[in-house]
Order: structure tokens, then sequence, then C-alpha cells
């Protein structure tokens, strides 16, 4: 997306200011802060506004990166922010709310519900009548058009804050895309690790893990989370994670002749490709709506080892397999494998965009996908297999789910 002339920085802030004192008045504001640069411009923007009648709180909902809570409240409560943050360890509440569930869309709304009445709770503790968060354009957009439910997303869907949870909520940034939010947390003098950090989702390692959410699961998506940020952190994607599947798959009738088709975009031997698809979905997007479809891996061997190819192969054979098979959402390529049963594979997605409504994938070398996944079989021991998602948005949203 081109960047639209005329974005004053200076101007918006100076105009939302006015308009949080003007809400909020000598009221008292609650906002829950990721560390993001969303929640965390919106916070900066709120404090100068009302000073000390803003509470901001780091929920430990489980699904922040390893000693994430920790580190996020030291970066904003220590100058030039000093925001008064205080972490609220709230994990066993949110892991009980999604047990059990393995649809995405599902998981999605219990985090939700859980999100705002742990929120509720506080604000009421606290004497808040207001709930400041960080909602851009582009969550708006999503849950309004059906593509998936932002958890931040209340009133723009028809739901009453103020009759379900106590509160009013308060939105600064709506009306912004996240390169003009990038724009007022540099004007704001917001630090780089934050103004420059890449978009993690509100509900977390939540949507990371595809299906069912479970403590070991969780722990090695931790672990790998950890050792992917680190290795394509220099090529700088836009946004750039690792999310975990379960090892159970599905037969499909049409696999071998989906396997062909990747083989024929390859310039492969078809006895070179094999293809697998996972029992959990995957959400997608056609024709400009949500699609959960299947999760397809493809393997492809030449002389004993996976047969490496620029990125533009390997788009070319998503968009072969996919139209093969309509039912297929999102198509990954393997990296590396280890020996033995082992009940998870990991996938690295990796995308450039502007907007985020649409994505690219980003073009990471082999030798840095070959390191990163060797590592993180060797650190992983529940790890079979590490994935590259070679899918651009649309036909796949950026998250798994």
């Amino acid at each position: 997306m081109l960047r639209l002339e005329g974005f004053n920085p200076k101007d918006f802030v100076e105009r939302q200011i006015k308009e949080i004192r003007r809400v909020i008045g000598g009221g008292r504001a609650l906002i829950a802060v990721s560390g993001g640069v969303d929640s965390s411009t919106c916070a900066v923007l709120t404090h100068m506004a009302i000073g000390d009648n803003l509470i901001c709180v780091i929920l430990d909902d489980a699904f922040m990166r390893l000693n994430e809570p920790e580190k996020v409240a030291e970066t904003l409560s220590k100058p030039p922010l000093n925001l008064p943050v205080r972490v609220e360890r709230v994990q066993e509440r949110f892991l009980e709310a999604l047990r059990g569930l393995r649809d995405a869309e599902e998981k999605r709304k219990a985090f939700r519900a859980t999100f705002y009445e742990v929120l509720s709770e506080i604000a009421e503790r606290e004497k808040c009548d207001f709930l400041v968060q960080g909602t851009i354009l582009a969550d708006i957009i999503e849950t309004k058009g059906g593509i998936k439910t932002q958890h931040n997303v209340l009133e723009q869907i028809g739901l009453n804050a103020r009759e379900l949870y106590g509160f009013k909520v308060v939105e600064p940034l709506a009306s912004l895309l996240k390169w003009q939010v990038r724009e007022v947390a540099r004007y704001l003098k917001i630090p780089p690790e934050i103004s420059e950090r890449q978009p993690f989702p509100g509900p977390g390692l939540s949507v990371r893990v595809v299906g069912e959410i479970k403590f070991e699961k969780l722990a090695a998506l931790k672990k790998a989370t950890a050792i992917v940020e680190d290795k394509l952190s220099p090529y700088k994607p836009s946004q750039y994670f690792a999310a975990i599947i379960d090892n159970r798959f599905k037969p499909v009738m049409e696999a071998g002749k989906i396997a062909d088709a990747a083989a024929s975009s390859l310039g492969v031997n078809p006895k070179n490709v094999s293809l697998k698809v996972f029992e959990d979905k995957a959400t997608g997007i056609r024709n400009n709506v949500r699609k959960y479809g299947d999760i397809a891996a493809v393997k492809c061997l030449v002389g004993g080892e996976v047969y490496t190819l620029p990125i533009g192969r390997l788009l070319e054979m998503q968009k072969a397999v996919m139209e093969r098979d309509q039912h297929i959402a999102r198509v990954l390529y393997l990296v590396s494998e280890a020996e033995g049963g082992k009940p998870y594979s990991i996938v690295i997605r990796a995308v450039k965009t502007e907007d985020f409504l649409t994505a690219d994938v980003a073009n990471i070398p082999w030798s840095c996908l070959t390191e990163t996944s060797k590592e993180i079989l060797s650190r992983c021991p529940e790890i079979s297999a590490v994935y590259f998602d070679v899918t651009p948005k649309p036909p796949a949203t950026i998250e798994m789910e």
C-alpha cells in the first residue's frame, strides 16, 4: 500500500490529547499494555493527557514470550516513558478458559471474553470508568469483514462495552494504519525496541498454537519463538514468528495428484516430492471473507537433501498446490526434520507488508532458515520437523489462526 501524503504525527498527537481529555475529563482510565507499538503508543498519549488518572497493567496471561511481562514492565516504567505499570498474574484464568478448544475462532472468542472479564474486574477495583486500547484500522476492517475476530474490537460489531463490562472504550488510534502508528511512536520518542517492534497479536501465542493449547506444546513454542526472532531479525521482515501444530495428519484422496502438481512447479521428479495434510486447520481468506482450510506440508528431497529454491519458485509451487485443491488454505515447505516420532512441528512465518491487510512472503535466505530449523530441532526435543510458510496474504492470513 502506498503511504498517503499529508499525515502529520505532531498534529495527530495534539488533536488526540485534546480529544482524550474531552472524553475522559477528570475520570480514571485503565489500559492493558503488551509492549507492542499500538498499546504502548496509546498508553503514552493517554498518560500525557490525563497523567496519574491512567492505570497501566500488563496481563500475564500465559501467552506472552519467555520472561516478557517483566521485560515490558521494565521498559515502559523507566525513562523516557515513566509509565505507572503493574503486572497482573492471570495465567491460570486464561489457560482454563481456552482448555480443550481446537477451533481458531472459538479460541479467539474465549480469549476475548476472558480478557474483558479480567479488565472489568480490575477497572471496578481501581474505580476506572474508561478502558483505553490500541485498536487500529486493520483490526476493525478484518473483524467487520469477517476475516477473523480481533479481541479488541467491540463497539464496531455491536457490543456495548458499558453494558457488558462497566466501562466506556476509548480508542485513540482507531483511524490509523500500522505505519502511521509507528510514526506517532517515533514522534513521541518511544524507544525503538517498542516503536519498531514487530506486531504481536493481542491473544499472544494462543493464536500461534494451532489446535488445542497444552502446556508442553506452549512451552515448546516459546523456545522456538525466541530462536526464530533472534535468527530472522537481521533481515527485518514486517512480521516473523514461530507457530506450532500437532503431528496429526488426515488422509487426502488427491494427495498424490497434489504432490505431482507441486513437483511439476518445482521442476523435479514426482518421486522426490511428498505431501501431508494436517488434521488441524488454519485461517485463510477467499473472496475477502474468512475461510478455514487445510494446511498442506510439502517435502522435496533431491539426493537425500532438502531441495532449496528461491522464494519465487516456492510461491509458484504454493499456487499450483492451492489450484489443485481448493480446500487448502496454507502451504508449508519442509526445511529440516528429525528422526523418530515426535508430537509437534514448527512453522516459520515471515512476511513483508505495509498495512497488514495484504502481505508477501519475506525472502529469507536458505542459510538462515536451515540454521534456525536445526537449532529448533536441537533445543526442542518435542519437535520433529520445521517448515517455512510460503503462503502470502491472501489467500492466508498473517497469523495461523
